[in-house]
């Protein structure tokens, strides 16, 4: 059956070497990490982690007994060199390990800060691994400043948490407006509101010039000249798809390693899953960075490996916890022009339906668990009904499915 090494110890890794097992694959399997512990939940960490509302043992997803009773041999804390796709080999600290087929589930690398600008003192922060939030956790005492660089999901839910646990939180977007990349002008409002009534100050239009302090975080300097005194600063700028092992193997890189629709890359032999692949959708490519993206095309990866030649239909969806909102996101908000407001049931919750013309695309659904699960059901049967009835509560949500 021959040897499948995946590379990467994340949801997609994880999910890979499971559904070979689980799929009948009797070959040899090795899963490599390059951090120590076991593979583990990332989304909590920046929230219920973070909080203290949940054990590390809770965030890891399986426990290590599971690989040892499925025969998988996961080498941790491992660092992979090289990969000589000829000789179907890669460098594994320092030896050579033989494969028949290569899965690249390297994830992403958190953007950081550059020293010119003071991204390397001490209490300066991003938030990507385990190890990441075990430094910035003690930082986490009631009255502590923390500054905060960037209003996307993840600055926003470590705001979140900094003001549950009764610090000072200044966040700071230098675009117009928070989540400007990835959501409507109807959700920043949402979730400006939101923020500002727990405490949250939230400065937007204006960037980070730069860091102050000797050897450690005390300040920041804002390009509109305004000075802030910091106790520490977590940076949330996004993230970069992890290629290095792709590009050295010959791949082809297309935001991301660029995979067709069944996950191989254009070296034979190499597939790739997760944040670090894009894949073809609906014409165009794109990136899903989303634990249900991770699972899904990891398994297919691993079906397709035993011959399954199945094509990945990508059903996006993603969620964000915020103080007492669960924010549920359906479909892909890419090229709307119109967004229909639908009010919840309780004061202040709410779902936003992004259209394309008369196309439901995509449904930013606020604590409207309902509204999640119908526009979800909607966006991936094709359906798209008519923006008044959105609008009308007086329509039922589930008479849209009709």
């Amino acid at each position: 059956m021959g040897h499948v090494v995946v590379v990467g110890a994340g949801q997609a890794g994880s999910s890979c070497v499971a559904k070979l097992r689980n799929s009948g694959f009797e070959g040899r399997i090795t899963l490599i990490g390059s951090e120590t512990a076991p593979p583990y939940q990332r989304p909590p960490l920046s929230k219920a982690y973070l909080l203290g509302e949940m054990e590390l043992d809770r965030l890891y997803l399986r426990p290590l007994s599971f690989y040892e009773d499925q025969n998988i041999d996961v080498k941790l804390g491992a660092t992979v060199d090289s990969v000589d796709p000829a000789a179907r080999t890669i460098t594994l600290d320092g030896s050579a390990l033989a494969y028949d087929d290569l899965v690249l589930a390297t994830g992403s690398h958190p953007r950081r800060l550059p020293a010119s600008v003071g991204g390397e003192l001490d209490g300066v922060y991003v938030v990507r691994t385990l190890t990441d939030v075990d430094s910035m956790a003690p930082e986490f005492v009631a009255g502590k400043r923390v500054l905060i660089i960037g209003g996307g999901y993840i600055g926003l839910e470590a705001a979140a948490v900094a003001a549950k646990k009764g610090l000072q939180v200044t966040l700071v977007e230098m675009a117009d407006r928070i989540l400007q990349r990835v959501a409507c002008p109807e959700t920043s409002d949402f979730f400006r509101t939101l923020h500002q009534s727990h405490g949250v100050e939230i400065i937007e239009g204006v960037g980070l010039d730069r860091l102050k302090g000797e050897g450690r975080v005390s300040g920041a300097v804002l390009t509109d000249g305004r000075e802030l005194d910091v106790d520490f600063a977590i940076v949330g700028v996004g993230i970069t798809p992890a290629t290095e092992l792709a590009e050295m193997a010959g791949c082809s890189i297309n935001n991301g390693i660029s995979t067709d629709a069944q996950g191989r890359t254009s070296v034979d032999g190499i597939w790739a899953a997760g944040d670090c692949a894009s894949f073809p959708y609906r014409g165009e490519r794109i990136r899903l960075e989303s634990v249900p993206n991770a699972i899904d095309q990891a398994e297919l990866v691993a079906e397709n490996i035993m011959g399954a030649a199945k094509d990945y239909v990508a059903k996006p969806w993603f969620w964000s916890d915020q103080f007492d909102v669960k924010l549920q996101i359906a479909g892909l908000n890419l090229g709307y022009d119109s967004v229909i407001t639908r009010a919840g049931d309780k004061a202040g919750d709410a779902s936003y339906w992004y259209y394309k013309g008369d196309e439901l695309l995509a449904v930013d659904a606020a604590n409207e668990p309902r509204a999640f699960m119908v526009g979800k059901r909607l966006i991936e049967s094709g359906k798209s009904p008519a923006k008044e009835l959105v609008a009308d509560t007086g329509v039922e949500l589930k008479t849209l499915l009709r």
